[in-house]
């Protein structure tokens, strides 16, 4: 009951001092979660060792959660290059229309060749923006 009253006390003096802003960031929060991982899987072999075993599972089902998050890095961000600036006969041989092509062309040529080069289906994030680009050029606005 005493370490319920003591865990209570250190969340609540967390809650106070981040005011709901997160006190660990990136890397840091990664480093604590897998000390506090491995601060469960101890007590929970301790606690086991013991023979309170509901005690001891609690622990290492609280410990596998800080493993995991411990393994969490987020949402990265996606570092766009910026493109250079494309005249119109270029964005015609990107996509491989003629100059007389129309917005149907144009846009069936784009999608079929965004279909194979997209960064989910293997293709790299230069290669879409190149291909965004030349529609962008060709299409009227």
């Amino acid at each position: 009951m005493l370490y319920l009253i003591l865990g209570g006390g250190a969340f609540a003096a967390y809650l106070w001092v981040s005011r709901g802003r997160p006190l660990l960031k990136g890397r840091d929060w990664r480093i604590a979660s897998a000390a506090a991982a491995l601060a469960a899987f101890t007590g929970a072999a301790f606690v086991g060792v013991r023979g309170d075993w509901p005690v001891a599972i609690v622990l290492g089902v609280v410990g596998l959660w800080f493993a995991g998050a411990s393994r969490k890095t987020g949402p990265r961000a996606v570092a766009r290059q910026p493109v250079a600036a494309m005249d119109t006969a270029e964005a015609r041989r990107i996509l491989g229309v003629e100059a007389g092509a129309s917005v149907a062309d144009i846009q069936a040529a784009y999608t079929r060749l965004m279909r194979a080069v997209h960064p989910d289906k293997g293709g790299t994030a230069g290669l879409a923006a190149q291909l965004n680009t030349a529609r962008d050029r060709l299409l009227p606005k």
